[in-house]
């Protein structure tokens, strides 16, 4: 099953996605379903139907409680780097109000010069749990979306806490849709196709089979010390390929078209751009 918070002449809908066609459910968003433990029964109800060019996508969860966020979690790339593999997972937080729908502009903020991309899969949680054992924390998964955590490098790196440049407003894009485990190769341990395209080129190719920390063991991990509920968002990791890395480093700049992709589920597909 394929879930979305859809916009229609600017409200807020849930909605049911079968190929273009967006059925319009009751919740006024994902996360609000999801809160409802019947939501996988409540997603299967009849409702009006839209086509793709009568919608826009917001955030496939327009305001999560916690988005929680992953660093250095491809194996492949931790070596190359030359580094050990971590013991524990690194983690870091976004707010809600950095999250834009999957065809939205990334807005370049004056402050920075140093705008990067990291593709990432995201982890949405469907039920409520805390000290999850294994089995517990594959059943909370609902699904699975594309996150790009654009990141501002030289805020970034400007102290050793890295949230100052995770956190401009509206500046990550999430979608375009939740796909449910059993939609997945893998279930809730997929084997995915990442891949970042800027301006034609491809940026970043990897396999989310090479996660150091899977989504459930990040599940697990995570709500050993906070609850984790319906609606929260858990950002995996980037893969090499990042802009900051390349020698010399590369930025996106107005006009700049970022596709940002994960198979089977979908597409980011965003158009850079000056704050006016």
């Amino acid at each position: 099953m394929k879930l979305a918070t859809i916009l229609i002449d600017g409200t807020s809908r849930a909605a049911r996605v079968e190929g273009e066609t967006y059925t319009a459910l009751a919740a006024a968003d994902v996360r609000e379903l999801l809160e409802d433990p019947s939501w996988r029964t409540k997603a299967q109800e009849p409702g009006e139907r839209y086509t793709a060019a009568e919608i826009r996508l917001a955030p496939v969860v327009p305001a999560p409680g916690k988005v929680v966020c992953v660093g250095l979690n491809y194996r492949t790339h931790i070596l190359e780097m030359g580094r050990d593999l971590p013991e524990y997972p690194t983690l870091f937080a976004k707010f809600a109000d950095t999250l834009i729908g999957a065809h939205d502009d990334i807005v370049l903020p004056p402050e920075s010069g140093s705008v990067d991309w990291e593709a990432e899969l995201c982890v949405v949680i469907g039920a409520t749990v805390r000290r999850a054992t294994t089995e517990q924390a594959a059943a909370a998964i609902a699904g699975f979306t594309v996150l790009n955590d654009v990141s501002m490098r030289d805020w970034q790196f400007r102290t050793r806490e890295w949230l100052q440049g995770k956190n401009f407003e509206a500046s990550t894009p999430i979608g375009p849709v939740l796909v449910t485990p059993d939609e997945l190769p893998g279930d809730v341990r997929p084997a995915l196709t990442v891949t970042t395209v800027v301006d034609g080129e491809e940026m970043q190719r990897a396999d989310t089979g090479d996660l150091v920390f899977d989504p459930v063991a990040l599940v697990e991990y995570v709500s050993t010390m906070i609850t984790l509920r319906p609606g929260d968002v858990i950002a995996t990791g980037t893969p090499g390929g990042v802009g900051h890395a390349r020698k010399p480093p590369r930025y996106l700049t107005a006009g700049s078209e970022v596709v940002t992709t994960i198979e089977h589920i979908g597409s980011l597909e965003n158009t850079v751009r000056s704050e006016s």
